[in-house]
């Protein structure tokens, strides 16, 4: 990527970071001083997770675990293929063996390990099932539909798989909200226009607006007729009043709809909608990336495909064959099948890497860290992307999370790299890609003082209303996680306005629940927020004494599983008595510790038993194993298990412990 000139950064802080905390008493009172010895048990666990870390860093020096989500990616795979008919029985019976793995014994799919069946994968992994040939009689497919019948059917199934039904001929256009290409004339003003969605909500909604204007089917070669309870509607009209929505939106999707159905002889009506296709089409081309995939994520990714595909583009035309070779580098085989990532992580793995493997003692010239950091060099974002539009004087800089996606930067990553790569042997290189990567990030922060992901003050509370959105997130509010990130990160940066950083405090203090804990926007849950939070601001000069700071140590001890770990459910997001509940595992459990030690006692009890559970849990490989989805993508929605946070977390987490032992010494 190219090298920017180093852009001018903000004056020196001019007041101290105590300053930002209400109680300045002696924090060593209540922190142990006499150095002590970790246990031979702990020392050989940090020693055995960090080689095994060491171990699965590539020769580029980039680490990236498995993304693991649940198989509604397969099955929208096999539905895609069928679409673009270019089903393969081959790769389809591989991804059929996945999805039977995954069915629980009612015969529903979940969206995460351990969780309830949900109606809408349940119904997409059965179409897929039948694709690939499964009799509609055998006693699995037996399960499904009628566990489909039980819960409502098709009808009762989220938009997203309705359309899926649709664009195979199962389920009628006109019984789907409407989402016009037109959007894309909407000025930026103009509140619903594509810039008021999330980034990942965006580049979905352009793409289906093309699709839903095409209104395509496909048909399957079977009819669906097992997956509509018997005297029931086999069709639900998507114009009523929910919880997400209100009168007003349904009246426009009302409106939308006689618009849609306007005859062909209105000349200006058919006219807008080419332009607006046309301008839809050249927004979804500019944002390919390198590997040929959008944003780096399915949704948008298999969106743009049909989208493109509707348009007129062959598969063999060189975008639709760039972006199916993308895919398949997203594919993953193992005994029990094939399966795809919804997205790869490389970058927020290697960052995540790096701070663990410091964390146990590498040192900053070790070749790994070396390595990873000339990797991460080469990753920065040097072009302008979808944040500019709101930003437009603010010089590139900042890491995305995958390994080709310039459009979108985002400020979770850019904090942790910067923090990475400040704990790497300091070269001129480093520093100036630091230096635009904080700029880059301070320019995206929001007027209420925290940060979200990807983009600045994208909080429209109208665009989550509208009836098409009746799933995931669409919006990217601050969040407590990545504020945390960014105040850690800052804390330690000396060429910044001390008001940017009091200000992402403020916030973070405001966002503290009245239990003592923060939520989790990107990883499960109250443990995961608090995780965050406390390191954060400890590394900003808050006191470790200081009572909100006491209240969140208080809530984790409290939340402390009886075998030493932490744990939490992802039901938390939506029932509050789950709330720091869950079986322990072990990146939870990290998150815990290193709130506590970074604000409490090495050698509390609760520390310690912590620790212990870690060292108990290790595999034999000095891995650990975590079945449990504690990731997030959105909350509750759409849940992941990334792979390497069982072994990064925990491998930071007793690296920190045996620091704090030592005072600060690893032995």
């Amino acid at each position: 990527m190219t090298q920017l000139e180093n852009p001018p950064i903000a004056k020196p802080a001019t007041t101290t970071p105590l300053e930002m905390t209400e109680d300045r008493s002696d924090d060593a009172a209540s922190i142990s001083e006499v150095p002590a010895e970790p246990s031979e048990d702990v020392a050989r666990a940090l020693k055995a997770g960090r080689e095994h870390l060491l171990g699965l860093q590539s020769l580029e020096g980039w680490w990236k675990g498995e993304l693991e989500t649940n198989v509604s990616m397969d099955a929208e795979d096999v539905m895609l293929r069928h679409f673009l008919g270019i089903l393969d029985p081959t790769r389809t019976g591989r991804t059929a063996e996945w999805i039977r793995s995954k069915q629980l014994p009612d015969g529903g799919w979940a969206t995460f390990f351990g969780g309830p069946d949900d109606l809408s994968v349940t119904i997409e992994a059965y179409v897929a099932l039948r694709l690939a040939g499964d009799d509609p009689e055998s006693e699995h497919m037996r399960r499904a539909s009628s566990w489909v019948r039980a819960h409502g059917g098709i009808a009762g199934s989220r938009v997203f798989t309705r359309i899926w039904m649709a664009v195979l001929g199962a389920w009628s256009w006109d019984d789907l909200p409407v989402v016009p290409p037109e959007i894309m004339h909407l000025p930026r003003w103009i509140p619903l226009n594509i810039y008021d969605f999330a980034c990942w909500a965006r580049q979905t909604v352009v793409a289906l607006c093309v699709v839903m204007s095409h209104k395509p089917a496909v048909p399957l070669p079977f009819a669906l007729d097992e997956l509509y309870p018997p005297g029931r509607p086999s069709r639900r009209s998507s114009r009523r009043v929910t919880s997400a929505t209100s009168a007003g939106f349904l009246l426009l999707d009302r409106l939308l709809h006689l618009y849609d159905r306007a005859p062909k002889w209105l000349v200006p009506v058919q006219t807008i909608r080419r332009t607006a296709l046309a301008k839809a089409e050249r927004w979804i081309l500019a944002r390919q990336e390198a590997d040929g995939l959008w944003g780096g994520i399915q949704p948008p990714v298999v969106y743009s495909i049909i989208a493109l595909r509707l348009q007129g583009y062959s598969l063999e035309h060189p975008v639709l064959a760039a972006a199916l070779r993308g895919l398949d580098r997203f594919t993953v085989e193992d005994e029990l099948g094939q399966r795809l990532e919804a997205c790869q992580s490389p970058v927020w793995d290697t960052a995540l890497a790096m701070v663990a493997l410091r964390d146990a003692g590498l040192r900053e010239d070790d070749p790994a860290i070396v390595s990873a950091a000339s990797w991460l060099l080469g990753e920065e974002v040097a072009v302008r992307g979808d944040w500019a539009e709101r930003r437009k004087s603010l010089a590139p800089g900042g890491w995305a999370f995958e390994f080709h996606n310039d459009q979108y930067p985002d400020i979770d990553d850019t904090a942790e790299v910067v923090i990475a790569l400040r704990r790497a042997l300091p070269t001129p290189e480093i520093q100036a890609s630091c230096s635009r990567g904080v700029s880059w990030s301070v320019g995206m922060q929001s007027r209420s003082g925290g940060w979200g992901a990807f983009d600045v003050d994208n909080d429209s509370s109208a665009v989550a209303k509208l009836p098409f959105c009746d799933f995931g997130e669409v919006t990217d509010p601050p969040s407590a996680d990545v504020t945390a990130h960014m105040v850690e990160m800052l804390a330690a940066e000396t060429a910044v306005d001390a008001e940017v950083l009091r200000r992402g405090v403020d916030w973070l203090w405001e966002a503290q629940e009245a239990d003592g804990s923060w939520f989790g926007r990107w990883g499960v849950n109250y443990v995961y927020g608090t995780g965050a939070v406390v390191p954060a601001l400890i590394a900003a000069g808050v006191s470790r004494s200081d009572r909100r700071i006491a209240s969140a140590l208080t809530w984790l001890e409290v939340h402390q599983n009886s075998d030493g770990g932490w744990g939490e459910d992802l039901r938390s997001y939506v029932e509050h008595s789950w709330r720091g509940r869950g079986a322990s595992t072990p990146s939870q459990t990290a998150w815990a510790l290193l709130a506590l030690l970074a604000a409490g006692d090495p050698q509390a009890s609760c520390v310690e038993r912590g620790v212990q559970w870690l060292v108990d849990n290790q595999e034999t490989d000095g891995s650990w194993d975590e079945p449990y989805f504690t990731g997030t993508g959105f909350p509750w929605d759409f849940s992941i298990n990334y792979h390497l946070y069982r072994i990064v977390w925990p491998v930071s987490a007793l690296g920190r412990y045996v620091k704090a032992l030592t005072g600060g010494v690893q032995p």
